[in-house]
């Protein structure tokens, strides 16, 4: 009976916030429901952060990060995702390619972040014999200008297929798909990314979650990627606690290649109302 209970908890959290799942990337392809608005906020600190086409590295604070999901549908939502603050202290600066772009004079840079617009879809609900499957499509449009080195000038595009299922306590989820990038040293040019992600989120109480998962890309077009196209790896683990339709989260994260940050921390809350009815 207690582990009944916990699972059936778990599908609520599960249901209830899951469309942006902070503190993890990985898409859950359960949307936030019809009529329902999730907003979530959050910050993070990022240690030896690389950006290759400008040439700076240092240490990226990002605040607030700002994640809006509409449920346009039964099984359809909207996101729109993005942050008003990047800001890199700067530890280093090395040869690259839009170098002589940069208007930093400075030890530190700052910019607005990039914004992702999305739809996702639930294509097959979970059963007790099957796991949930869901396509998500999203563009990024670029708002971080490549004058303060934090951005590229690029608009970029992304496919996944997403699948989730929940085992008694345990939700599982993992995405797959494919990335096109645009490419900031020829403007006519596009790099071709295979993106990942698996995750767990494990109820330990009726109130609180331990998550965790693996989440990147893979370049692939050789063995020589176009500079803001490298493969990337990350690793995250933290909890998340939930009050009602409030939910509070933090998590550790460790960069898995060198293109990665070697450290850092998150930590946010997500909200969810029931906004309107769909006729």
């Amino acid at each position: 009976m207690r582990t009944l209970l916990t699972t059936g908890l778990l599908f609520l959290l599960v249901n209830s916030v899951s469309a942006q799942q902070r503190p993890l990337v990985t898409e859950d392809p359960e949307t936030v429901g019809e009529g329902q608005v999730l907003i979530e906020a959050g910050l993070d600190y990022s240690r030896d952060v690389t950006y290759p086409v400008s040439g700076l590295t240092g240490n990226l604070r990002r605040m607030p990060l700002v994640g809006v999901s509409i449920g346009i549908g039964s099984i359809a939502e909207i996101q729109v995702d993005g942050g008003l603050w990047n800001h890199l202290a700067i530890v280093e600066r090395s040869p690259a390619p839009l170098a002589d772009l940069l208007d930093v004079s400075g030890t530190d840079t700052s910019s607005i972040e990039d914004i992702v617009v999305g739809t996702k879809v639930l294509v097959v609900p979970e059963s007790a014999s099957r796991p949930g499957i869901g396509l998500r499509i999203a563009t990024k449009l670029p708002l971080a200008s490549n004058e303060s080195g934090l951005g590229l000038d690029t608009t970029d595009f992304f496919l996944s297929i997403l699948g989730a299922k929940t085992v008694e306590s345990v939700r599982i989820v993992s995405n797959v798909g494919l990335a096109l990038l645009g490419d900031a040293t020829r403007g006519n040019q596009q790099s071709r990314l295979l993106t990942y992600g698996v995750s767990f989120a494990r109820a330990t109480t009726q109130t609180t979650e331990v998550v965790g998962e693996l989440n990147g890309r893979a370049f692939l077009g050789g063995d020589d990627p176009t500079p803001g196209a490298e493969s990337r790896s990350m690793f995250r683990f933290g909890a998340r606690h939930t009050r009602g339709t409030i939910r509070a989260d933090a998590a550790l994260l460790f960069g898995l290649t060198t293109n990665d940050p070697s450290f850092g921390v998150t930590a946010g809350v997500t909200y969810v109302f029931n906004a309107f009815q769909t006729p």
